[in-house]
């Protein structure tokens, strides 16, 4: 019986027929499934047009000037009614003005919500539009709380005030935090540069910040500067008075300065008398 040896090179021929196309069939099946994913994919993420894009601007806008600028300035308003100096008519102009920022903040706000509700996606999957929803509720709240101020003097005040002032608080800061998430989700959404606005908004709150904190010591600033005034040294006067003829007298005053001495004095007492020894 003989024996026929094959080359090694036709038995790896023989062995990449059998198991090759298999592979291939395998890795082919692959790619197709690949495809198929980024196909759907691309299909569910929502192409931004250039009317979305401004929507979304418009939108970004509302809120900024509602939550990132009105809101803060009427806290800002309202806090220059504390100093001792502020009168009745100060009092109520401040009452007013700070009244009006915080209406027209609910305004632009109200308008931001109905726009992002019309136009936007509101499936509340991300940190902005949940901070969002919670912001919306709690500025109708404290424009309630607002409207419902009780009397100066009144038991409820000092609560209401509390209340007031910590919910006011948290809004102005709850919505600072939500304009930094809205300018990333700008960002993901246009693919836009937002490093400059980012910039602007918190050089503007880092004044406003700065401001806040200065208004607690102007006060105080203004009372060391009381203070010095009323213990700027006195300068000593002297008197001297000559008898004259009849019953008029004749007094003359000379000041001398805060170190003067004993022989100071005496010179300007001597120029005094050589004054009125020239009269006579």
């Amino acid at each position: 019986m003989r024996k026929y040896w094959l080359p090694c090179s036709s038995i790896y021929a023989i062995f990449a027929s059998f198991l090759l196309p298999p592979f291939i069939v395998c890795l082919s099946n692959e790619d197709i499934q690949l495809n198929s994913q980024l196909i759907s994919i691309n299909q569910h993420v929502p192409k931004v047009n250039s009317h979305k894009i401004f929507e979304i601007e418009i939108h970004g806008i509302l809120l900024w000037a509602s939550l990132g600028f009105l809101m803060p300035a009427g806290i800002l308003t309202i806090r220059l009614s504390n100093t001792e100096e502020c009168s009745r008519t100060k009092l109520k102009i401040l009452f007013y003005v700070h009244g009006t920022l915080q209406v027209v903040s609910v305004l632009l706000a109200t308008a931001g919500a109905v726009l992002s509700i019309k136009s936007f996606e509101n499936t509340f999957n991300n940190n902005h539009q949940r901070i969002g929803l919670a912001l919306y509720v709690a500025i109708y709240v404290q424009l309630l709380m607002g409207f419902r101020r009780p009397k100066r003097g009144s038991k409820g005040r000092s609560v209401w005030y509390f209340f007031h002032w910590l919910l006011g608080t948290t809004i102005c800061l709850a919505g600072i935090i939500n304009t930094y998430t809205g300018l990333n989700a700008y960002h993901e959404r246009t693919s836009k540069p937002i490093s400059l606005w980012t910039i602007i908004f918190t050089a503007q709150i880092s004044f406003m910040g700065f401001f806040y904190l200065f208004q607690d010591k102007w006060e105080y600033i203004q009372k060391q500067g009381a203070i010095l005034e009323n213990n700027e040294p006195m300068i000593p006067q002297v008197e001297i008075v000559v008898p004259q003829s009849g019953e008029q007298k004749m007094i003359m005053r000379t000041e001398s300065g805060r170190k003067s001495n004993a022989l100071g004095t005496f010179f300007s007492r001597s120029n005094v008398l050589n004054k009125l020894l020239q009269q006579t």
